[in-house]
């Protein structure tokens, strides 16, 4: 048996078996280095842990993991949400309306599809249930609503993205990543309304006219909140700052936010949440650098170049390739992290892609809302079961209405690909290299 194949079965076996995902991509490197190189060659597994995180643009993920962080304990979601439902009323769906928007808004603070679930589900799930909707639809619709946090700038995403794919520019897919994320949202509005309209939910519950929040009064508390994606965004298109000072200018704004305008962390909170960020940017920081091991051994092998020939030879119609690639990171993303998702098919598929000269920033994009539709869609599905637990429902109850927003997101990934101007066409015009 080859090489190439002792590693990739080494990988799935030790999946299988329920290894965590750094520690199988590791070993099956070993395996690999141990029957395709030489024994002797294990020596380099420091060198190569070390060189895949010695890189200054990896910086940015803990630093937007603490922004995240610090916007959720600050009390930003329940001042977002007054101020989605002081300027929507009460109305059929208007709650959902409200779950969406604030998520979408969150996206463009914590880059973090979990944490913005979180923040946003702990608000929303009480109000919701009050109003009619069934908690599974509720902890569902925040869950899909969150997952646009993959593409909506910053993203952690388009982060590593950026790193794993050569000559990619983070300005050009942060700027492609925000229509498709706008689409992907608006695309899951449309059966919430419908559904909520069918069924009735809001109708005689919903929120009475006169406890409906002044709108002058919630803008002003949601403004920090409101103007945060501004800062980031603004410094990046005006040339302040790089996409990792971005991330630096976000931490403070954030701290600055909670400390002195929500006054809802104090200086021992914020400590805390140091410590939270640093074992959660520990464990995305073990995956990155434990994937240099199976990447290292992947390409000393010639496995990712044997792959990427076996799938352009599959065929030459570039739109079923696409079609092929994209189930397989469905499938992946049904069972992955993104972080893993792009360590592991990355180097396969960057092969592919150039062959077949697609635009590096609108695949990128597409796999991000692919990886997406994957925190939604059980069986892992990371960001349903932080809103089940909240919700403490099953995550069994779930899958019908999953199924649901799949489609209505799929719907919307297939846009992005048949057209792929709504990704390309803001970069191109802020002047980014597409």
């Amino acid at each position: 048996m080859s090489p190439d194949l002792w590693m990739i079965l080494a990988f799935a076996g030790l999946l299988i078996a329920g290894v965590p995902v750094a520690f199988s991509l590791a070993l099956a490197g070993a395996v690999g280095i141990v029957t395709g190189l030489s024994p002797a060659m294990l020596a380099t597994l420091g060198t190569n842990t070390y060189n895949s995180i010695a890189k200054y643009p990896l910086i940015a993920i803990p630093l937007f993991i603490m922004t995240g962080l610090i916007f959720e304990r600050a009390g930003v979601a329940l001042r977002l949400v007054r101020f989605a439902q002081a300027l929507i009323g009460p109305r059929h769906g208007g709650l959902a309306l409200v779950a969406v928007l604030v998520c979408m808004i969150m996206g463009g603070m914590s880059g973090s599809g979990p944490a913005d679930a979180a923040a946003v589900a702990m608000v929303m799930l009480p109000s919701m249930t009050k109003a009619g909707y069934p908690k599974p639809f509720s902890a569902t619709l925040i869950a899909a609503s969150a997952s646009t946090a993959i593409l909506i700038p910053p993203s952690v995403a388009l982060i590593l993205y950026s790193i794993v794919v050569p000559g990619v520019d983070l300005r050009a897919l942060f700027a492609a990543g925000l229509f498709p994320g706008v689409l992907a949202g608006l695309a899951l509005l449309v059966p919430a309304l419908l559904v909520a309209k069918r069924y009735g939910w809001e109708g005689g519950r919903a929120m009475p006219e006169a406890d409906r929040p002044r709108i002058g009064e919630s803008f002003k508390q949601a403004l920090p909140a409101l103007f945060a994606p501004v800062l980031i965004l603004g410094g990046l298109r005006s040339g302040l700052f790089t996409p990792t000072e971005a991330a630096v200018v976000a931490v403070a704004y954030g701290a600055l936010v909670g400390l002195f305008l929500t006054r809802e962390i104090g200086l021992r909170d914020l400590w805390g949440l140091f410590g939270e960020a640093a074992v959660i940017s520990g464990v995305v920081m073990l995956i990155i650098a434990l994937a240099g091991i199976f990447a290292w051994a992947g390409t000393m092998l010639g496995t990712f170049r044997h792959l990427a020939e076996w799938i352009i030879g599959l065929s030459d119609n570039g739109v079923l390739l696409l079609i092929l690639i994209m189930l397989a990171v469905l499938l992946a993303g049904m069972l992955l992290d993104a972080i893993s998702i792009y360590l592991i098919m990355m180097p396969i598929l960057t092969p592919v892609m150039q062959h077949l000269d697609w635009n590096p920033v609108w695949f990128g994009i597409l796999l991000a809302m692919n990886i997406a539709i994957g925190q939604f869609t059980p069986p892992v599905a990371v960001n349903l079961m932080v809103t089940t637990e909240i919700a403490k429902i099953r995550l069994e109850e779930t899958l019908g209405w999953a199924l649901l927003f799949v489609l209505a997101m799929a719907s919307a990934l297939a846009l992005v690909a048949i057209f792929p101007q709504i990704a390309l066409w803001l970069p191109r015009v802020l002047g980014y290299n597409v």
